[in-house]
């Protein structure tokens, strides 16, 4: 009996250290699996941050092409608006290529500090680079190009201000002309009257001695502002507002009448214009 007993003893301890040794081993197991765990999250941590800035330098290069096709079709146009849409469009292109060039930088960083060995993000990463390079390259031409367009609109707008500078000047010359013409035509269509009785003609210088009405003598002698100037083309009737009436100068018969209205005065009607002052500008008619 006390044969078995301590046989159960011996393969109780036995089993207990069995026990002690695959508990060890099984923490050890359970400790590399974490650490190999942290290790790969760690690189999923790196390779998922590496990609998102990857990502956005793809972006930039997409938005940054679609501005410069905004850019090419405001050139197309004209005016203030087009030339306030490339300038916008300038501007966002130039800090995108800023914000690429940041993030490149960023990921570079990020590929020689992380753990991670890979030659193709490597490769992607100087692609990138390249793509930066040709960029700059072609946002360098285009900026050429619109200093000189805007070089060119300078020059049309000074051709133009002349061009407007011109026609404003022959505006002014014909104004000018035309109002020559105007004032030529009106004088060459100027015509006097004047009617009043023989002493207020006499003090005017009017009627000579003889009662008769000379130009020639008119002209260093009369008063001129006791004459009224009208437009023979729209004056065709004189009222003389008296029931005496007796014309001076010599106008062509026919080309006139000389009536009286319904209370007995004169009214001289010019039926013929062209013909009444074909020969005398002036007119003198003497009324009582």
């Amino acid at each position: 009996m006390k044969k078995v007993f301590l046989l159960a003893m011996c393969c109780a301890a036995l089993a207990s250290c069995n026990l002690g040794k695959n508990s060890d081993a099984e923490l050890r197991a359970i400790q590399e699996r974490d650490s190999l765990n942290q290790v790969i999250a760690q690189r999923d941590n790196e390779l998922n941050d590496m990609m998102t800035t990857f990502n956005e330098i793809e972006e930039g290069f997409r938005v940054i092409n679609e501005a410069e096709g905004r850019v090419n079709l405001a050139r197309s146009g004209e005016g203030s608006n087009a030339t306030a849409r490339i300038q916008e469009n300038m501007q966002f292109i130039k800090s995108t290529m800023e914000q690429n060039r940041t993030l490149i930088n960023k990921l570079r960083q990020q590929l020689k500090s992380s753990n991670v060995k890979a030659d193709a993000l490597q490769k992607a990463l100087d692609n990138l680079q390249k793509q930066l390079e040709a960029k700059d390259e072609q946002i360098a031409q285009l900026q050429a190009e619109l200093e000189s367009k805007n070089i060119h609109i300078r020059e049309l707008d000074q051709r133009v201000t002349e061009l407007s500078t011109d026609v404003n000047n022959l505006t002014e010359a014909n104004t000018q002309q035309q109002q020559t013409i105007s004032n030529q035509d009106r004088e060459l269509n100027a015509a006097y009257f004047v009617f009043g009785t023989k002493k207020e003609l006499k003090s005017q210088g009017i009627l000579d001695g003889g009662g008769l009405f000379k130009k020639a003598k008119v002209s260093a002698n009369y008063n001129k502002d006791y004459f009224t100037k009208i437009d023979i083309r729209t004056t065709k009737e004189i009222k003389l507002y008296s029931k005496s009436a007796d014309i001076k100068t010599s106008h062509p018969s026919g080309s006139y009448t000389l009536e009286k209205d319904g209370s007995g005065q004169y009214v001289l009607q010019i039926t013929d214009p062209q013909r009444f002052w074909s020969s005398n500008k002036y007119l003198v008619i003497v009324v009582k």
